[in-house]
């Protein structure tokens, strides 16, 4: 769940749901204040209605049958009673009372009782949206008949609404689930087109000839897809010339470096001769690793299925039978897809590179959660961790000498990293407890399949 909603997915989804939960709340209080509104309205002109007649029947009657009217007429939230006594004091006019004088019968008096009937300041819990408190027309007033009767006239609050049983409040249950996956949808209809693009450019990244996002959706998404369409076709030609301009080094400088070798073979100082041979070597292995590396960053072989048990097998014998001190051990039991070159090429820098300066390269294959992961220790002092960063960089070396024997052009991580990144592929170096360096190399399930 924490993850859903630190994604995009989620965050969009959220917002999209609380915004409309908080418009139909605002639409569902306004619908509601002005029903009350209303309905307080009509109470009023109802008691209006009933307060005249209450009043015109009483002063009408006779004043023997005055007191049989009068116990019906004390019933109800607007009710007409006797009061014992003198009126207590009265206060100033209202707009309801005011009103009530102009239909009433000349001579009837009507004053106002300072301060309001307790039933009017009563909370009334009838909804959330609702006002808490009746708004309309709740007063009490003194009324004198033409004949001198005083009576006491109460215009009380209708009675509450009994509150909501829970099975009303579960009604509204699938309004909410509506809200909910209306903007699930809106939020998929939105996002897709990114996640869409997101995987358009990690398949970039894993495979530079990947074939063109499709153009579809709306105007918006189909300019950003033809964009990076663009994008990928000129990353693609920029590095198609980078290597075919290193490719023609390469090439134009062989002859030249072949001459040289041919001539030096007649220098007569065995020393310098020798000397003058080891450079012209080291240029050759250098301009070599420089193509490797351009064609490490290219990815037109032909991606197949390898079993990977198979090719570790291959590359670890090859580097036994050479003389080199590597041992294999586990089984991933992994189809990958790769291109066979390139993954040879990998896993042979990174065991070379192992024996190189750790003498010896112990290395193991096993499974795990779907993934392959292979590992590759050494019997050499490790790496400082400083510099762990800096060993994938491009012509660096750990060593200060730039001698051949003590560590090469810098090149090979670079390249073994790079065809690693282009088949999904991570590569981790990490010191052992008990001494040596160990690569690690993760190959995830995205690419792998059982065999």
């Amino acid at each position: 769940m924490k993850d859903f909603f630190g994604s995009m997915t989620g965050r969009v989804f959220l917002v999209l749901l609380l915004g409309m939960m908080a418009s139909a709340a605002l639409t569902q209080w306004l619908s509601v204040g002005e029903r009350t509104r209303s309905f307080e309205r009509y109470r009023d002109f109802h008691a209006m209605e009933r307060a005249e007649q209450l009043i015109t029947t009483a002063d009408t009657l006779a004043a023997e049958s005055r007191p049989t009217y009068l116990r019906m007429a004390e019933r109800g939230t607007i009710k007409l009673e006797r009061i014992a006594g003198a009126p207590a004091v009265t206060g100033a006019a209202t707009a309801f009372s005011h009103a009530l004088q102009q239909r009433l019968t000349k001579g009837v008096q009507l004053q106002p009782v300072a301060g309001r009937p307790v039933e009017c300041g009563q909370p009334r819990q009838r909804s959330i949206f609702a006002p808490s408190q009746w708004g309309g027309a709740c007063e009490a007033m003194y009324v004198t008949l033409r004949d001198g009767t005083s009576l006491k006239l109460s215009i009380l609050p209708p009675p509450e609404v009994p509150a909501k049983a829970l099975s009303e409040y579960i009604s509204l249950l699938p309004f909410l689930l509506s809200v909910a996956a209306l903007a699930y949808l809106v939020t998929r209809m939105a996002v897709r087109p990114l996640k869409l693009l997101a995987k358009a450019a990690k398949d970039l990244g894993n495979d530079i000839n990947h074939p063109p996002v499709v153009l579809s959706g709306a105007a918006e998404i189909r300019q950003a897809s033809a964009a990076f369409n663009a994008m990928q076709a000129r990353i693609r030609q920029h590095i198609m010339q980078r290597t075919q301009m290193l490719a023609a080094i390469t090439h134009d400088l062989q002859t030249p470096l072949t001459r040289l070798r041919l001539r030096l073979e007649k220098v007569r100082d065995d020393e310098l001769q020798q000397r003058l041979i080891d450079d012209l070597s080291a240029m050759q292995q250098m301009v070599r690793e420089g193509l490797d590396l351009a064609r490490s960053m290219d990815a037109s072989e032909t991606m197949q299925a390898l079993d990977l048990d198979s090719l570790l097998d291959s590359v670890c014998s090859d580097a036994s039978d050479s003389g080199q001190p590597v041992e294999l051990r586990g089984r991933a039991n992994m189809a990958l897809m790769g291109r066979p070159l390139d993954m040879r090429r990998c896993l042979v820098n990174l065991i070379d590179n192992a024996v190189k300066y750790g003498h010896y390269a112990n290395v193991t294959v096993e499974r795990i959660a779907g993934a392959a992961r292979v590992i590759i220790r050494d019997g050499g002092p490790g790496i400082a961790r400083d510099q762990m960063a800096h060993v994938f960089e491009p012509f660096y070396r750990i060593e200060s000498s730039r001698s051949r024997e003590s560590g090469g052009t810098g090149l090979g991580l670079t390249i073994a990293r790079n065809i690693a990144e282009q088949h999904g592929a991570t590569v981790a170096l990490n010191n052992h407890p008990t001494g040596g360096l160990e690569v690690t190399v993760i190959l995830p399930e995205s690419y792998a399949g059982r065999l």
